[in-house]
């Protein structure tokens, strides 16, 4: 059993939801920012689980697939469109700190390899890449909404 939130989300603006089936959240802060994404009237379209982007494994050296969380669109305050996709991730899986064990250090490496490539697919395909992590999602312990 999972410690994490998980379950489908019902969008409130369905024609803002350009992903295919139901949204499906793996946290409590995807569950957040789909909130976000269906909400805010400046997210023109969002989809959960869009994009498949191939990439080696850093130990296996496997060729695979990452699946990012969110691709949005979204219109800026100068009315300027915008692309991204979003990774949602905790500040431990994103960078190695202090003392961490074998397994989170991989976990790391194994993050980095996939927005490595992810980085490039959106470089090449004119897309912003971002990893959100609680300094990001969370100011003085409480969500941003």
């Amino acid at each position: 059993m999972s410690n994490f939130a998980q379950g489908t989300f019902q969008p409130q603006n369905p024609g803002k939801y350009v992903g295919k089936g139901q949204p499906r959240y793996r946290s409590g802060w995807e569950l957040s920012f789909f909130r976000f994404c269906d909400e805010n009237p400046s997210v023109l379209e969002w989809a959960s689980e869009a994009i498949v982007i191939k990439y080696q494994h850093p130990f296996t050296r496997r060729i695979t697939n990452y699946v990012p969380d969110i691709f949005m669109r979204y219109r800026d305050q100068h009315g300027k469109i915008h692309s991204e996709i979003i990774e949602i991730k905790p500040r431990k899986q994103s960078m190695i700190e202090g003392k961490m064990n074998e397994h989170d250090r991989a976990v790391v490496a194994v993050n980095h390899a996939k927005w490595a490539a992810a980085r490039a697919w959106c470089m090449r395909s004119k897309i912003e890449f971002r990893v959100l992590t609680e300094d990001v999602l969370f100011r003085n312990g409480t969500k941003k909404r």
